[in-house]
């Protein structure tokens, strides 16, 4: 997955901006993003503070290693079973 250019604290500092009164169009061009990122950023982290949006990106990360472990010992189960269950 592609490494962000923006921190979660950058992300939650120009929505706010946004929330305050700040031209769509004005801030999308000076951060260098399409009006489409921000509307997607607003989804997810639209009414998050700082260290809640750090918490929401860390839960992620773990998530995502929960299934890679879930989906690796899936596959070493599926691997004895057709061992055991071969006929020598």
């Amino acid at each position: 997955m592609r490494k962000s250019r923006f921190t979660e604290a950058q992300i939650v500092g120009y929505l706010q901006e946004l929330a305050a009164g700040a031209k769509l169009a004005e801030v999308c061009r000076r951060i260098g993003v399409s009006e489409t990122t921000i509307q997607r950023w607003r989804r997810k982290y639209g009414g998050l503070q700082v260290s809640e949006a750090q918490r929401l990106k860390a839960l992620e990360d773990e998530n995502r290693q929960l299934k890679r472990i879930v989906a690796d010992q899936a596959l070493n189960l599926q691997v004895v079973k057709d061992l055991l269950g071969k006929k020598w």
